[in-house]
């Protein structure tokens, strides 16, 4: 009986990456990515606790250290104060993004993303879709702080679930923002220092801590166009009730800016470093 020689079996076939990738699936894949980022959250219990610690420390401070002297009661300045803390943590928690991308990029994380059949936007919004979840705990934080020394807010739960909705949406924003200079720039800490440099004055030249009227007049005409005090603006109409509509508008505007100019950037740059 004549033996047959046994056919090695063929290799399976590595699904080729599509010529064109339409923007749902490139989002389907930056959702399949997103758990990733929640596993470094999950497993990275310090950056849990700095999420934790620093709404703690901002309440305190300003509250209880400024509140007598900006208004004369530390109550009426916490109702005040509260929903531009809750802007200024979630904001300054942006300049994350940038500098765990960057982090990334340097330990050569993105190379093995390059050889999946997948879009070449996904890792960054996985990341980015992920770094809600560190935003949305920083806002909590927040509120329970804020809850525990007697702020009461007058729009009720549906008032600050919009509220958290207005900050979260500005936020992805912003990450596009961070992301685009964390690929950028050559080092995480180079980001960190940049992303602070700009935070700085978006944050304290705003409503966040004093309202426009009360600044002197050129500082009052950069905050009253500043991004952040529509954003501040919005919460606390929302919180603890007065005018929505245009500082609302005007976040909107903001958001779907920096993500139109800066989503494209910042996949370009992904795209030469890795």
């Amino acid at each position: 009986m004549t033996a047959t020689a046994e056919r090695p079996a063929a290799p399976a076939a590595i699904p080729a990456i599509p010529h064109r990738v339409t923007p749902v699936t490139a989002v389907w894949h930056g959702m399949l990515l997103t758990w990733r980022s929640l596993l470094r959250i999950r497993g990275n219990p310090a950056e849990v606790l700095g999420l934790t610690f620093m709404p703690i420390m901002f309440v305190g401070l300003f509250v209880f250290v400024f509140g007598e002297a900006m208004m004369g009661d530390w109550r009426t300045y916490r109702d005040f104060i509260i929903p531009g803390i809750t802007a200024q943590s979630v904001i300054f928690a942006t300049i994350g993004t940038g500098v765990s991308l960057n982090t990334d990029i340097e330990k050569g994380i993105f190379d093995r993303f390059r050889s999946l059949p997948i879009a070449r936007s996904a890792p960054l919004i996985g990341a980015i879709l992920g770094d809600m979840t560190r935003y949305l705990l920083t806002v909590i934080m927040v509120l329970l702080v804020a809850v525990s020394i007697g702020f009461r807010p007058a729009g009720g739960l549906v008032g600050v679930l919009g509220a958290a909705a207005v900050v979260l949406l500005f936020a992805f924003g912003l990450c596009w923002l961070s992301a685009f200079f964390g690929l950028a720039l050559r080092s995480a800490t180079a980001v960190n220092i940049f992303g602070s440099i700009w935070m700085f004055p978006l944050t304290f030249g705003s409503s966040t801590f004093v309202e426009p009227e009360r600044m002197p007049t050129w500082m009052s005409v950069f905050a009253q166009v500043n991004p952040v005090t529509h954003v501040t603006d919005a919460m606390r109409g929302l919180m603890l009730g007065g005018p929505v509509a245009e500082p609302l508008l005007w976040t909107v505007v903001w958001s779907v800016a920096l993500v139109a100019v800066f989503f494209p950037l910042a996949t370009r740059a992904y795209r030469r470093r890795s």
